[in-house]
C-alpha cells in the first residue's frame, strides 16, 4: 500500500517516547497495538470525515509521520493538534522554575505534552460513554462501536478500525447503550456536522465561551466540557471550572483544604499560563494507573 510522509517539528522540549508510554497507559489508547517505537492508530480526519490511517515514529526535532492517503495542511495540523506539537512550547519549562510542585512534574516526565484525542467528536463521545461508567468499559464500548459502524484501515499490515464520522451515528441505534446516551450521541453529531464540535470553531472562541457552548450540547457538562476543549480541541491555555478529579489532585498536591473554593484552583492554575491545559495535564497524567485514574 502507498504511503505519504510528512514531519513535524516541535518548537520547545518535546519527547515522542514520553508520548508513547502515556498511550499505553491511557485508557482510551491503551489497548492500541504497541511495539514501543511507533504511535499507529486510524480515525476520521475532521477536515473531511474520511478515514485514514497514521503512523507516527520519533524524528530529530519531532517527529516523522506516514499517512495511509494523501495529507494536506488540515490532516497535517490535525496530526500536530493529537500531539500537541501545534503550540510554540518554548516557555512551558520556565513555568516550572517558578512553581517547584509542577518542575518536579516536568522533570519526571521531561518533554510529554499532552497527547488529545483524535478529534473533539471522539472526546465528546467518549465523554457521554464514560458517564457512569469505568475508563475500561468505556474503552471496550468504543472500540465495538468503531467495529461495527466505522470503516477498516490498513496501517503497517494490521488492520485498524476508525471510530465512525458524525454521519454514521445520526440514525443509528444498537449501540450497546442507554436510551439516553444513544440520543445524547445522535445530538453530538448533528452538533459536530453543524461546524460547532469542531476544532477550528472552538479554539477560535475564548475558552470560557467555548466551555459554556459546550456545556450546552446534550449529555455535556462541566467535566465533559473540559474535556472536549483541553484534549479534544487540544486548547493549551484552558482550566476547567468543575473537574473534582484534578481538584483532588490538585489539593493534594498544593495542600489546599477539602473545602477549598473553585477560586483556589484557578488562583493556582493562574501561574501556569498560557499553558493551563499542559500543566493540569501533567497532573493528570501522574495518576494513571492508580484509582484516580476512574472518572469523577
Amino acid at each position: 500500500m502507498t504511503t505519504h510522509g510528512f514531519t513535524l517539528t516541535a518548537e520547545g522540549t518535546f519527547d515522542f517516547g514520553a508520548s508513547l508510554r502515556f498511550v499505553e497507559d491511557w485508557p482510551a489508547t491503551a489497548a492500541l497495538p504497541s511495539d514501543g517505537r511507533a504511535l499507529r492508530f486510524a480515525y476520521c480526519a475532521e477536515s473531511d470525515w474520511r478515514p485514514i490511517g497514521v503512523t507516527v515514529t520519533a524524528a530529530p526535532g519531532g517527529v516523522a509521520v506516514a499517512t495511509t492517503r494523501p495529507a494536506g495542511p488540515a490532516i497535517r495540523g490535525e496530526v500536530a493538534r493529537i500531539l500537541s506539537l501545534d503550540v510554540d512550547g518554548t516557555g512551558f519549562a520556565e513555568l516550572g522554575a517558578s512553581d517547584p510542585i509542577l518542575g518536579d512534574l516536568q522533570r519526571r516526565s521531561p518533554g510529554l505534552r499532552p497527547v488529545c484525542f483524535w478529534s473533539p467528536w471522539e472526546a465528546a463521545c467518549w465523554a457521554v460513554i464514560v458517564q457512569r461508567s469505568s475508563m475500561l468499559i468505556t474503552s471496550r464500548i468504543k472500540q465495538r462501536i468503531a467495529e461495527r459502524h466505522g470503516a477498516r484501515v490498513t496501517v503497517d499490515g494490521t488492520a485498524y478500525a476508525a471510530f465512525p464520522p458524525p454521519v454514521s451515528l445520526l440514525d443509528a441505534g444498537g449501540l450497546g447503550l442507554p436510551a439516553q446516551k444513544e440520543e445524547w450521541l445522535r445530538g453530538l453529531a448533528r452538533a459536530a456536522l453543524d461546524g460547532v464540535l469542531t476544532t477550528e470553531h472552538l479554539r477560535a472562541l475564548d475558552p470560557r465561551d467555548a466551555l459554556a457552548e459546550l456545556r450546552a450540547l446534550p449529555g455535556v457538562g462541566p467535566f465533559s466540557a473540559g474535556l472536549i476543549l483541553i484534549r479534544g480541541a487540544g486548547a493549551p491555555d484552558a482550566f476547567p471550572g468543575d473537574e473534582p478529579r484534578l481538584f483532588a489532585i490538585l489539593r493534594e498536591a498544593y495542600g489546599l483544604p477539602e473545602d477549598a473554593p473553585a477560586a483556589a484552583y484557578r488562583k493556582v492554575a493562574d501561574a501556569w499560563r498560557p499553558y493551563r491545559s499542559w500543566a493540569s495535564f501533567l497532573f493528570r497524567a501522574s495518576t494513571y494507573g492508580t484509582p484516580a485514574d476512574q472518572p469523577s
